[in-house]
Formats: C-alpha cells, sequence, structure tokens
C-alpha cells in the first residue's frame, strides 16, 4: 500500500513552485531510520514504564491526571505577564477559558485560540498550558487555552461546539480582553487538530469570524480511515495500537448518534477546502497518524491554500508538550510563534515543506555512538526526574518548591551550567525546504 498522495520520484524531482507540476509537497523522508537521539532516550523511559503498567490499566480517571502532571512536568512553562480565567457562555453551558498575555499595551493584541489534544478524552487548560505560553512568547500575541466538553460525557460534537463559540465570543467580546478581533488565528494538536479544522471550515461556510492562520499539529482530520503509518507505527512511539483501540472504544457511543463520515467530525472528509486560511502543519515521522496530517495537508494545497509543512522525520506524536525535554518541540513552538507572528503583521503566507532533523555524526565509532547514547539517556533521566519531583511537590505545596529553588539555587547552579552546556553539544538540527524546489 502506497502512502496517500505520496508523488512518484520523477515528479518530485521536477517540482519547481507552487501552482506548477506536483503541488502536494510531500516530505522526501517521511520516517527517519530511528527517532532522534532526544527522542530514542524519551521511548526507551516511556516504554519501560509503559511494561511496568500498561495504558489499558489505568482508569480514565487515572489517565486523565497522568497525562496532566506528564505535560506539566515535561513541559516548559516560560513567564507571561497575566494569567486569566475566564468563563462564558457556551452551547450548553459555561466554557472555561485560560487567557494568557504579555505585558500590557496601548494597543490591542491579535490573539491565537488553542484546542488541546488528547484523543477527545483526555487533555484540559493545564495541559495546554506551555503551548499557549510560548506561543505568547515567541508571536507576542494573546493565546488563550480552551477547555471543551470531552467524551464518554458527552459526544464529539460537543466539543467542537465549544470551540466554535468560544472563538465566536472573542471575535465578538475580545476587545475586553485588549484583543484585536481583526487578527485571530486557532490551532491544536491531535484530536485539538482535528477540532481546529472542523472550526475553521465552520467559519468559512457559515460566515464566522475571518482567520489569519490554521496551526495544525500532528492532526486527525478522517475519524475512519486508517492510514499506512497506524501499522508503520503501532508500537513503541507514545500513541500504540493499544491505547489508540482504548480511545476508540471510549468514544464509541458517539458513532452510534454521530456519522463519523460527516465533514463537522472529520473534516477531511469535506468536498470543499477553498477559501480556507492558510495552514501550519506540524508533523512526526513515527506518528501513527501522520498520513493523515500529510493528506490533509496535500487535499488544502490542491485546493489553493497555502500551507508551511514541518515535518520531523525522527520525532513522535506528542512531542511539542516535551519541550523541557524534546528539543524539536522547542524548535517546533519557535517556528509555530515565527508564523503566527509572520500572519498577524500581514504577511504573505508560506507554501513550503521544511524537513528538520537530527545534524547528522560524522561515522561515529561503535564507543563513540555508545557514549553518546548514554550521555543523551542521562541527560534525559536526570532533567525528567527533577522535573517529575518539582511538579509533584508543587501539587501539594507551591511555596515549598519556591522556598526549595531559593534555597538549594547556590548549590545546584554549577550542575545547570553543565547541563546547559551538555543540552546545547546534543540538540543540534538541521532544516531543509524541500518545497518548492530552488
Amino acid at each position: 500500500m502506497t502512502a496517500p498522495h505520496e508523488p512518484p520520484a520523477a515528479k518530485r524531482r521536477n517540482r519547481s513552485r507552487p501552482g506548477r507540476g506536483d503541488v502536494s509537497g510531500m516530505p522526501l523522508v517521511r520516517r527517519a531510520q530511528r527517532p532522534d537521539r532526544d527522542a530514542r532516550a524519551f521511548l526507551r523511559i516511556l516504554n519501560v514504564a509503559t511494561r511496568l503498567r500498561p495504558v489499558e490499566r489505568y482508569s480514565l480517571r487515572e489517565l486523565r491526571e497522568v497525562w496532566r502532571l506528564t505535560a506539566l512536568a515535561l513541559s516548559r512553562q516560560p513567564r507571561v505577564a497575566t494569567v486569566t480565567d475566564v468563563v462564558i457562555e457556551g452551547p450548553a453551558g459555561p466554557i472555561e477559558l485560560r487567557i494568557f498575555a504579555p505585558q500590557q499595551r496601548d494597543q490591542l493584541l491579535p490573539a491565537f485560540l488553542w484546542f488541546h489534544g488528547g484523543g477527545f478524552v483526555v487533555g484540559g487548560l493545564d495541559t495546554a498550558e506551555s503551548i499557549c505560553r510560548s506561543t505568547v512568547c515567541n508571536a507576542d500575541c494573546i493565546s488563550i487555552a480552551v477547555r471543551y466538553r470531552l467524551a464518554p460525557e458527552h459526544d464529539l460534537a460537543a466539543g467542537r461546539e465549544d470551540c466554535l463559540a468560544a472563538l465566536h465570543w472573542i471575535a465578538e467580546h475580545g476587545a475586553t480582553q485588549g484583543i484585536d478581533t481583526a487578527r485571530l488565528a486557532i490551532g491544536g494538536d491531535s484530536a485539538g487538530g482535528n477540532i481546529c479544522a472542523a472550526v475553521a471550515q465552520a467559519a468559512v461556510s457559515h460566515g464566522g469570524p475571518a482567520l489569519c492562520l490554521q496551526v495544525l499539529a500532528y492532526p486527525a482530520t478522517d475519524l475512519v480511515q486508517e492510514f499506512p503509518s497506524f501499522v508503520e507505527n503501532a508500537q513503541g512511539f507514545m500513541i500504540t495500537e493499544t491505547l489508540l483501540a482504548q480511545i476508540k472504544h471510549t468514544v464509541a457511543a458517539s458513532f452510534e448518534a454521530l456519522n463519523p463520515l460527516d465533514p463537522w467530525l472529520s473534516p477531511r472528509r469535506s468536498e470543499n477546502f477553498g477559501g480556507l486560511p492558510p495552514a501550519v502543519i506540524i508533523s512526526a515521522g513515527f506518528d501513527p497518524i501522520r498520513d493523515d496530517g500529510l493528506d490533509y495537508a496535500a487535499r488544502l494545497r490542491a485546493a489553493g491554500v497555502a500551507v508551511e509543512l514541518v515535518h520531523y522525520a525522527g520525532q513522535f506524536h506528542g512531542f511539542l508538550n516535551f519541550d523541557a525535554v524534546i528539543g524539536a518541540g522547542r524548535d517546533a513552538l519557535q517556528r509555530m510563534g515565527d508564523s503566527l507572528a509572520a500572519a498577524f503583521r500581514g504577511e504573505q503566507a508560506q507554501d513550503r515543506t521544511l524537513e528538520i532533523s537530527d545534524s547528522p555524526v560524522a561515522r561515529p565509532s561503535g564507543l563513540s555512538a555508545a557514549t553518546a547514547e548514554l550521555t543523551t539517556s542521562g541527560l534525559m533521566t536526570w532533567v525528567a526526574t527533577e522535573r517529575w519531583s518539582s511538579t509533584l511537590l508543587r501539587q501539594v505545596s507551591p511555596t515549598a518548591v519556591s522556598t526549595t529553588r531559593v534555597v538549594l539555587r547556590p548549590l545546584c547552579l554549577p550542575l545547570a551550567l553543565m547541563r546547559r552546556h551538555l543540552v546545547a553539544r546534543l540538540d543540534q538540527r538541521v532544516a531543509h525546504r524541500t518545497f518548492p524546489e530552488t
């Protein structure tokens, strides 16, 4: 079985620029020979943990709490000027928003609305925290996380109804929060990417707020189709076949009343992609739903929508949430912020494919390769253990965390400098633009 929209080799070589020849611009390397260095170290730790306690042995309540704590522990939390929780009226009751803002300005600022991932069953404001904070810093905008209704307590239409209602509320009342409602963008990861694509389509088809950009991070745009990457990345790469089966079982009740082929649930099934806002699509090589996102990128381009496709062939599903330990997560968030900032300035959207990978190592010996692997794994364990300890302590007593940091800072400073030096040496990537060809 061939991957969707993969152009023949001859066409790939002859691509010139958007609008001529093959315009799909799929990555030349969909999946690296092996995961990136930090991804390998992360997955080693993760796979040991899941062998000790398989995911199917968690209750839904436990799974939600584990994901919340993991996202908090393994993501950076850059400082922003203000964080405000707001409750608005939704189609079926209150909707919680968390609004992150930079320093107060005399002028209104653009806004980015973020819909968190989590298979429609887990996630919330805390799991969106780091991505929203990073966006404030990288795009100099206001960023808003939405707590939408989850399955199985609600059907799959409920969450996207909440997200669309949040977008309309921001468009109508954003000025009260310092927002320039003429400069709005939306985004989401995984299940949130599905919702983002559906909301973007609804905004166009129903005369909703104009959007200057949509950001889709490894989106699941089709709830029925199984792509080749489902089989290729079924085990060992964060989102497994077992976990996907558990999610499908949890949301199965939704399909008794809803049609999963409806574009409102599966936006890839839309018959018209024209007029949609430009897109940034982030994809990962070791992701079971990789080909779903790539296929959606190809469909948007075929309809004349500019797509900046940023592909990390050595990364796994969900890596943006772990930017404290995964360098590609930091890289992707910075690129996302840069694209948002350009869109908010009114610049023409990029229509290109960037392929980003670890910087190559010149024929390492067996000993040096093993040493590099041990160094990366040791560094990953060090950082992850420290951040997990701090996160768990913060749940009990935030004051204790602050006090401990003040007391230990003089002792930890040399170690922190050494760790920063090691991270800088290991955290190096190369980026190639493979579409359009120069």
